[in-house]
């Protein structure tokens, strides 16, 4: 995994692993279990990857058919994350780029296509309401901006998504309001809850009044959370890559103070730990570290160490576990990702333990579509800029995440997530909080209609 880009799809680890077998006396036992599966399919690389994690866990039936249960009458709601990924057309790339397409033009077009393109194409919403349907998710904290604070950058994916959830209403909405997510969940439908991924600032820099406008308009666009930072160093702290760890500005306040008045969830996932540390101590209202993992018991730069995620629950917010196998230790798998949960309950009380899972599903058809796709002259990717982007900011490491571990991670695993916590004896009311109770009492917390 390039660790410039942690997010990217695991369908190659998937192709060189094998199925589990299925003579073995676990497997039959756990086919039966699954006759009554609410979350069954027939998608093999769904399969695929969910067998990954069953060799991993090896539940008992009652343990399998507890956790199914549990999580289809659960509200699950993730504190961050990212709908299923939509293929792209690879044939209207190509003739993009006969066209002169700038690299620029291309991945925007990649960009639109895999976020809204199912709005237009029966396959492709097929394909991620199947996934939907799997995974047993009822709502995500979608994250519908990029890294950065220009307003027209951030804004370009939440158009995508405002797009999709119009044109795909009847099957996908945008949540606008907390009960919105609730109603979803009574009604068997599926939804978003849009989170900007970075505070948008004009940066004209007159007054901080004038500056901090911006934040009460995506607010109305539908934003309900903010990163104050990412990876670097911006105006209002350091984010988690930057070695000095300066803190929360001056300025930085200021732009908690209006996200608490304008109802926007402030976020520290990717700040550095004196900012999110100063972040909670600013914040009137619960704040989160939506994705991450828990540094006492893993250390690394995106993880939170114990005080700063005291601090962070504190405010009654709290943290979201994350499923990237680089942040969660050397094993890097479904036992490791339940460990960093284990830990936060105990250390902090279930009430602040959510699960952010900062992975998607990408359809299986995304590679036949890539396929139609030229090489530039020089052999790269038309689909990708050159060098990684100046926010991004990842040190360099030599983790070699195990194939196995990214698998039995993938995004459609969230009803074993539920099985797994079922095994290590957490009780039926400390699961749905984690599935997603929290984040909806964070949500309310926050809310300014």
């Amino acid at each position: 995994m390039n660790p410039a880009c942690p997010r990217r799809s695991f369908l190659k680890s998937l192709a060189g692993l094998p199925l589990i077998g299925a003579a073995t006396s676990f497997n039959i036992h756990v086919r039966a279990a699954e006759a009554n599966n609410p979350f069954a399919t027939d998608n093999p690389q769904i399969t695929r990857a969910r067998d990954v994690a069953l060799s991993v866990l090896k539940p008992t039936p009652k343990q399998l058919e507890h956790g199914f249960r549990l999580h289809n009458e659960s509200l699950v709601f993730e504190s961050y994350g990212f709908a299923p990924r939509f293929a792209i057309d690879g044939g209207v790339i190509a003739a993009a780029m006969k066209s002169g397409a700038s690299d620029e033009e291309l991945i925007d077009l990649r960009e639109e296509m895999s976020m809204s393109r199912g709005a237009f194409n029966a396959r492709e919403r097929k394909e991620f309401l199947d996934a939907f349907r799997a995974a047993g998710v009822t709502c995500i904290f979608q994250n519908t901006g990029e890294e950065g604070n220009d307003p027209m950058r951030l804004v370009k994916r939440l158009a995508h998504f405002t797009q999709a959830t119009d044109h795909m209403r009847d099957d996908l909405f945008k949540a606008v309001k907390p009960d919105d997510i609730v109603a979803a969940k009574r009604d068997n439908r599926r939804c978003l809850y849009f989170t900007g991924n970075g505070v948008p600032l004009k940066h004209h820099f007159e007054n901080t009044r004038d500056e901090l406008q911006l934040i009460r308009l995506f607010h109305q666009l539908g934003i309900r959370m903010m990163h104050l930072t990412y990876n670097r160093r911006n105006l209002i702290g350091d984010g988690a890559g930057e070695p000095g760890d300066a803190g929360l500005s001056d300025f930085g306040h200021a732009v908690v103070a209006e996200m608490n008045r304008a109802g926007v969830i402030v976020d520290v996932a990717h700040s550095g730990w004196r900012t999110s540390h100063e972040a909670a101590n600013a914040s009137k209202k619960p704040m989160v570290a939506s994705h991450t993992t828990c540094a006492g018991l893993y250390k690394h730069f995106r993880g939170k160490p114990d005080a700063v995620v005291k601090a962070i629950c504190d405010t009654g917010g709290l943290i979201g576990i994350c499923m990237i196998p680089r942040f969660l230790g050397a094993n890097g798998d479904i036992g490791a990702f339940l460990d960093h949960i284990d830990y936060a309950v105990k250390k902090f009380g279930a009430e602040h333990v959510a699960i952010g899972p900062d992975i998607s599903y990408v359809s299986r058809y995304d590679p036949e579509e890539r396929a139609k796709i030229p090489p530039r002259a020089n052999g790269r990717s038309p689909l990708s800029l050159p060098g990684a982007r100046w926010e991004h900011l990842w040190p360099a490491d030599d983790y070699r995440p195990k194939p196995h571990a990214t698998a039995s991670l993938a995004w459609t695993n969230w009803p074993l997530f539920t099985v797994g916590m079922v095994q290590r004896g957490h009780s039926d009311e400390t699961i749905r909080k984690i599935l997603g109770e929290n984040a909806l009492r964070v949500a309310r917390a926050n809310f300014a209609g």
